[in-house]
Formats: structure tokens, C-alpha cells, sequence
């Protein structure tokens, strides 16, 4: 039962590295203009009563690096 909780342990403290270093990818993307969430080809229609938005090449971005990610880490 240790060894569970103590991979959990570090299992968790990676997650929260992995999420302070998108976090801070993000912030700092905007400054360089890297603007994700509005790139060329993200799909915005704005009406009289609402509007629609869908980050269509945001998405498909972040999958293409979380895939490549994965591919790197992978265990065998």
C-alpha cells in the first residue's frame, strides 16, 4: 500500500509541474504573440444575439504536442 500511495505522491507532484509549465507557456505565449485560442483558422461567428467560438486550429495544435509528448514518454 506504500508503494501505491508514493507513486500517486509523485505521480500527482508531476502533474502539477506539467500544468505550472503550460500555465506558464500560455502567459508567456502572449507576449511573444503566440495567441492561442486565436489563431488563423479558429472559428468565430458573432450574431445580433449571441456568439459562437470554436478553436478549431488551437485544438488541433495542442493534440499534435500532447501527442508528440506522449510519444516521447512512452514506456515499452
Amino acid at each position: 500500500m506504500r508503494e501505491i500511495m508514493e507513486s500517486m505522491g509523485r505521480w500527482l507532484i508531476g502533474a502539477g509541474i506539467l500544468l505550472v509549465v503550460a500555465g506558464m507557456v500560455v502567459m508567456l505565449g502572449e507576449r511573444v504573440g503566440i495567441r492561442l485560442g486565436r489563431l488563423p483558422g479558429d472559428i468565430r461567428v458573432e450574431g445580433k444575439h449571441g456568439a459562437f467560438y470554436f478553436p478549431v486550429v488551437t485544438c488541433i495544435l495542442i493534440s499534435v504536442v500532447l501527442s508528440v509528448i506522449s510519444w516521447l514518454f512512452r514506456s515499452r
